[in-house]
């Protein structure tokens, strides 16, 4: 069972499971490589052994990584960068200075240990194969390496939202996803379904964001210490926002679309505050496009469940901090935002161990989709706290995404993806909004819509999951 931490994590764009997942990959193999340095195991080639490294990017990885930034996701990872620390202004000069001297340092471990590749060339010892897809998960990167003796092969999977798995040596995963905090053996309550959850908010007579805060305080945090993480992850996402809002220009892939954030915040401010009854839903499009925008242009966003769908709760939860002077009884600002991220956390929880949040696997209905279910009850939690209502918007937000196809054009996290985290904030305030006009009760559960996505994006092509060879990736001619 994933932390509100694991879901909610600081990284840089423009794809969660196509730049965060492979990034850390590859600092995991590297980390992998200096402890044998340590160990000395037999038969194993550790990091001061390697003269040679080709990477393969498999399936989905192949087909988009190009436009996603994988490959250099993957020789940043190997270079010892993480998602969470590296700055996004750095990583330009950083390729630049690779490409020019043909010297990659690797570096991983604790103690730091580093391998200096000479002679090395990025464009051919990163394969794009697309029409290779593994059986556990279609985002995979196969590294392959060797010293003085045979090559050693070790298979990760990029499952979505930067989760990262290693293959065990049998196309299936060894042990838990990465990043994982603490252990479920010492939950109190764990949960992983809508209707556990519901039962044991019953059962300890708590909301859902209170319960959620008591596994977080069994994974060693203390309350204080998880306000205050909680606090800096949305300072991260309301700044992603201001800075989407200022930011003006054309992105970068060769599209040439535009930033738009910036012109409609100006047209906001030219209306007259009573011009439009519905100017409120403009300023949340305003912010999960302003998100989306820095997300594709590849600067820091939280993956919320993933990053391109990183747009849908910080715009929703700016929404709810706007309500708080008119609402009575709405909880005080920094309550709402830690409530309201502790129950999305929750959902989102969910998700990532009944279902899917890879665009690859289930379309874009398992990131769009999730990311609105996840908003719809974390508004509704602050809006009312009744564990009834938080899963009942966080069905109606899912349900109608159902079916939602994954089909970036050029591959890049832009068209429709920057729009699609628009329109799914406004379907997550109308989800809670629906809920919270019911008495809880629901015909179809939450966890009858989470089974029944999973359905569907097996049943879809893989043409419409995030390979860019159907739907507007091939409608709109670039």
């Amino acid at each position: 069972m994933p932390s509100v931490f694991d879901l909610f994590t600081i990284g840089i764009g423009p794809s969660s499971s196509h730049t965060v997942g492979p990034m850390r990959a590859a600092a995991l193999l590297v980390d992998e490589l200096a402890a044998v340095d340590d160990k000395r195991a037999a038969g194993l080639i550790g990091l001061r052994d390697l003269t040679e490294l080709r990477v393969e990017l498999l399936g989905s990885l192949g087909a988009t990584g190009l436009g996603h930034g994988t490959k250099q996701a993957v020789l940043l990872g190997l270079m010892g960068a993480r998602p969470e620390t590296i700055d996004p202004a750095t990583v330009p000069s950083v390729i630049a200075e690779l490409t020019a001297t043909h010297r990659l340092v690797m570096v991983g471990g604790a103690p730091l240990r580093q391998r200096v590749l000479e002679g090395f060339d990025a464009d051919r010892a990163i394969a794009l194969r697309p029409n290779k897809r593994l059986d556990y998960h279609p985002n995979a990167l196969r590294f392959m390496m060797r010293g003085d003796g045979p090559w050693h092969e070790v298979t990760y999977y990029s499952i979505g939202g930067g989760f990262v798995v290693r293959d065990d040596g049998n196309g299936q995963p060894a042990g838990p996803a990465f990043p994982a905090t603490g252990s479920d053996a010492a939950l109190p309550h764990p949960f992983d379904s809508g209707d556990a959850l519901l039962l044991a908010c019953a059962r300890e007579k708590v909301s859902v964001a209170q319960l959620m805060m008591l596994n977080e305080m069994a994974r060693g945090r203390t309350p204080h210490q998880v306000i205050d993480e909680l606090a800096h992850i949305w300072g991260v996402m309301n700044r992603s926002i201001d800075e989407g809002c200022v930011t003006s220009g054309t992105l970068p892939g060769g599209l040439g679309v535009r930033r738009r954030a910036p012109l409609m915040l100006a047209q906001l401010h030219d209306r007259a505050a009573d011009a439009d009854s519905l100017a409120g839903l403009d300023w949340v499009s305003l912010w999960a496009l302003a998100v989306g925008e820095v997300n594709a242009a590849g600067g820091r966003i939280v993956t919320a469940p993933t990053n391109g769908a990183a747009g849908i709760v910080p715009a929703v939860l700016r929404y709810a901090l706007t309500l708080r002077t008119t609402k009575q009884n709405f909880p005080g600002e920094t309550s709402a935002i830690v409530d309201f991220l502790l129950a999305a956390g929750a959902i989102g929880s969910i998700y990532q161990q009944r279902a899917s949040i890879s665009g690859a696997e289930v379309g874009c209905q398992g990131e769009v989709g999730v990311a609105s279910s996840m908003a719809a009850a974390g508004l509704a939690q602050v809006l009312s706290g009744h564990p009834e209502h938080v899963l009942n918007a966080a069905e109606i937000g899912l349900e109608h995404h159902l079916g939602l196809t994954c089909d970036p054009v050029a591959g890049l996290v832009q068209v429709p993806c920057i729009e699609r985290n628009a329109i799914g904030a406004t379907t997550a305030i109308a989800a809670a909004r629906l809920a919270l006009a019911g008495d809880g009760r629901q015909l179809v559960t939450l966890d009858q819509v989470m089974a029944t996505m999973m359905e569907v994006g097996h049943a879809m092509s893989a043409k419409y999951k995030e390979t860019s060879s159907g739907g507007l990736a091939v409608a709109v001619k670039c």
